[in-house]
């Protein structure tokens, strides 16, 4: 027998809602296979309660939540419907408390009662909003919060102030002063190139200059030997006594000079008086006349015959004129 594909079409359908009906059921927390038990709970704020969150009784998981609706238009109680997946016993006066971890998970946990009286289906728990947890994680996130906040202002109001002075010109520059340094960081790796650099060459050469003076150490301490040698004949030179011979001969220098400048000496008369001296002048320019006189009148002083008639003529007064010192 063929089947059209219109039969086709409409067993899939039929077998699609069968099927999505109980796994809707499902997500939402009720087993259709087993019989659970409704208990409600009212509270004045869900916080982040949602459908299908879990609920639980001493961290253990005994159900879901089935629904959450309104108590009245006013919005100020709430209705949760917990659907008890576990056949467990809850008292009476237990409470529902509506907890949340760190992690934003939100559930519903039983604090358990001690009586001995236990809640049956439809009946209503006490309940609160556990919010201990909620306000230690704002107290503490809220000074950190702030403080990010205030830096947050600082960094764009810093940002906003450095975009001010970044203009045109002052990019340019900053662009222009890393271009710069690329340059420069460019030079010092030539300079620091192990083969061609110059601090290479010059390590080079200073290597060349101790290996040098390392051979020449020989010839360098027979050096350093002489100049020691010398200093030591220098040094064990009599100095001394030549000083001392020095300053005899100073000490003698100075009676010779108190001498000449003493009246008492012939020289120091003749130097410091005034009128010996002018006789010496007068008896050398006399004396001088004299021998110009005795030149020129020879006959006056001899009277021989050879030498013709006696000269009659008066002395010379002054030297007579010379153009050079006589024969």
């Amino acid at each position: 027998m063929k089947i059209s594909n219109e039969t086709r079409v409409g067993i899939l359908t039929t077998t699609a809602l069968t099927l999505l009906i109980p796994g809707f059921n499902f997500l939402k927390g009720k087993d259709l296979f087993k019989k659970n038990k409704m208990i409600h709970a009212v509270f004045h704020n869900l916080g982040g309660l949602e459908k299908s969150n879990d609920v639980k009784v001493n961290g253990y998981k005994v159900g879901k939540v089935y629904t959450i609706g309104m108590k009245d238009q006013s919005m100020e109680e709430f209705i949760v419907t917990i659907n008890l997946k576990e056949d467990v016993h809850i008292p009476k006066d237990s409470k529902a408390i509506i907890t949340s971890t760190l992690t934003g998970i939100w559930s519903i946990n039983i604090e358990k009662g001690e009586l001995r009286d236990f809640l049956k289906p439809g009946d209503t728990l006490e309940s609160k909003l556990d919010v201990t947890i909620l306000d230690d994680v704002k107290a503490q996130l809220t000074p950190t919060l702030t403080k990010v906040r205030i830096t947050l202002d600082s960094l764009n109001s810093v940002f906003g102030k450095i975009n001010g002075v970044l203009n045109t010109e002052a990019k340019h520059n900053i662009q222009q002063t890393l271009a710069n340094l690329n340059t420069a960081s460019s030079s010092l790796n030539g300079l620091l190139d192990n083969q061609n650099g110059a601090l290479a060459k010059t390590l080079n050469n200073a290597e060349q200059l101790t290996s040098g003076l390392k051979e020449n150490t020989d010839d360098i301490r027979a050096t350093v030997s002489n100049a020691k040698k010398a200093s030591e004949k220098l040094a064990n030179l009599e100095i001394q006594p030549t000083i001392e011979s020095l300053q005899e001969t100073i000490k003698e220098l100075k009676a010779v000079v108190a001498k000449m400048n003493s009246k008492d000496g012939t020289l120091g008369a003749l130097i410091n008086d005034k009128v010996l001296y002018n006789k010496l002048s007068d008896a050398i320019l006399s004396a001088e006349i004299l021998m110009d006189d005795l030149r020129t009148h020879p006959k006056r002083y001899v009277n021989l015959s050879i030498f013709g008639k006696k000269d009659k003529t008066g002395p010379i007064t002054s030297p007579a004129i010379k153009d050079s010192i006589p024969k």
